[in-house]
């Protein structure tokens, strides 16, 4: 009689239904940041740069990039996921208004910060986030100058959110080495 070792319960979850989940954990985790505002000079602000940031950190490219793009989708459906919906608008209407830029902008920075970021240490990885922030700030003010002022872009798109988005950055290269520290110390693995 042949016996089988019993496997742990991760393995036994399919790979795909593994993936959707985590693909739907992260669509969630994005609309809520979207919708958290935390006060702060000059504008209120909210953390969807933090968790553009932590997902394409803790999934990579391809993961952190399907879980953007089935955000997107959500709200092209109509489903209330953005900052500001439904009030400001919904669906593809919302899209096309001036975040518009800054949404695609975000699907760049998770898929360039998700390859470039993995396996380096703190200060790269925020080097890289910063870095990752070009495209969402070059789409987003591109975006939005079909609605306003050229004059005014900068003004209203880039001034008011830099130093909360340079915050927000810190704090998850700050929170990714801490969490890579306790996984570390609790397998065993300290350097």
């Amino acid at each position: 009689m042949r016996t089988t070792l019993s496997k742990p319960a991760e393995s036994r979850i399919p790979s795909a239904l593994k993936y959707s989940l985590m693909v739907l954990a992260g669509v969630a985790i994005l609309t809520a940041s979207a919708k958290i505002t935390v006060p702060f000079w000059p504008v209120p602000m909210t953390l969807q740069t933090m968790a553009v940031m932590a997902i394409a950190l803790a999934s990579g490219p391809r993961l952190g990039g399907a879980t953007f793009l089935a955000y997107l989708a959500a709200g092209a459906v109509g489903l209330p996921v953005f900052a500001g919906t439904p009030e400001r608008g919904i669906g593809l209407a919302y899209m096309a208004g001036p975040t518009g830029g800054y949404l695609l902008g975000y699907l760049m920075a998770i898929l360039l910060v998700g390859a470039w970021a993995q396996g380096r240490r703190p200060l790269a990885r925020f080097a890289i986030m910063m870095a990752g922030m070009v495209p969402v700030y070059v789409l987003g003010l591109a975006w939005l100058a079909v609605f306003v002022p050229l004059e005014k872009v900068a003004e209203l798109g880039f001034t008011p959110f830099i130093a909360g988005d340079t915050i927000k950055i810190a704090l998850v290269a700050l929170g990714s080495a801490a969490l890579a520290r306790l996984i570390q110390h609790r397998t065993g693995n300290v350097a």
